[in-house]
């Protein structure tokens, strides 16, 4: 992942709108292995023999532009490619070919809990994260009551995180991230756990951060929250994008076989 401010004469460029994300020419590729363990590819390699593996093409020539401001769903069945893409954009992941381009802070809630380590506290995992966020301490001082406050656990917040269900792992792991001074903000699936209310307060936490000019970029299999929430889809299936533009046309397009 590079900083936009590198682009060069090559990457696509916006005639009216800043951007925030350039994906230019993607391609990821994993290989998977034929082993059905890790104890059999152990016993393998100990016997000398060949691991075989297959090369499986997540994502091929993937390009789009997201601009500030821009609340956009990246849809498409389990499998698609669409939450490699999200861990590209975020920094997780690496690209084989192809280039990715940010503008601004980023904050990712990729997986529910992903950055949590199990023996800190909830107190102190919200220092932690806050800070790999690029939160100075004085600012996490300022925010940790309004952080507790949303997530809801504040009875918890002193209890080693290891013992927390998923549902608190994302109420804590989503307040930190959207307490953040962050300009683009990945969500996957992370509204998909959690009771309705909460649910709903989350929702209404993304709108207010749209409202606020964020760049917004979504993956759910929630069609109403996507419609909702976004105005333009971009579908991926197999690997391959087939489709960018309003989000309504964009969840017929990934429904079709």
């Amino acid at each position: 992942m590079t900083n936009v401010s590198e682009t060069t004469e090559s990457t696509p460029a916006v005639a009216e709108n800043k951007p925030s994300i350039i994906v230019d020419h993607v391609r990821k590729d994993f290989l998977l292995r034929k082993s059905h363990s890790f104890k059999e590819a152990f016993i393998g390699w100990i016997r000398g023999k060949e691991v075989k593996a297959k090369k499986f093409q997540a994502l091929d020539d993937v390009s789009f532009i997201i601009n500030e401001g821009e609340s956009v769903a990246i849809m498409g069945y389990n499998g698609s490619g669409k939450s490699t893409m999200l861990k590209l954009i975020s920094g997780v992941l690496e690209p084989d070919a192809g280039k990715i381009l940010i503008r601004g802070r980023l904050a990712g809630l990729i997986e529910v809990g992903a950055g949590f380590h199990p023996e800190l506290s909830g107190r102190e995992n919200v220092y932690l994260n806050a800070a790999i966020l690029g939160m100075q301490k004085e600012e996490i001082d300022k925010r940790f009551d309004d952080i507790v406050a949303f997530s809801e656990i504040e009875a918890f917040i002193d209890q080693e995180v290891k013992h927390y269900s998923s549902g608190m792992f994302m109420r804590l792991a989503f307040s930190v991230a959207i307490h953040t001074e962050l300009d683009i903000l990945l969500v996957d699936e992370i509204l998909s756990v959690g009771d309705a209310p909460f649910k709903e307060k989350c929702r209404a936490k993304i709108r207010e951060l749209a409202g606020q000019g964020k760049t917004m970029v979504i993956v759910s299999h929630d069609q109403r929250m996507m419609k909702e929430l976004c105005d333009r889809g971009i579908v991926i299936k197999k690997g391959k994008q087939v489709y960018d533009g309003p989000v309504a046309d964009a969840i017929e397009v990934m429904q079709q076989k």
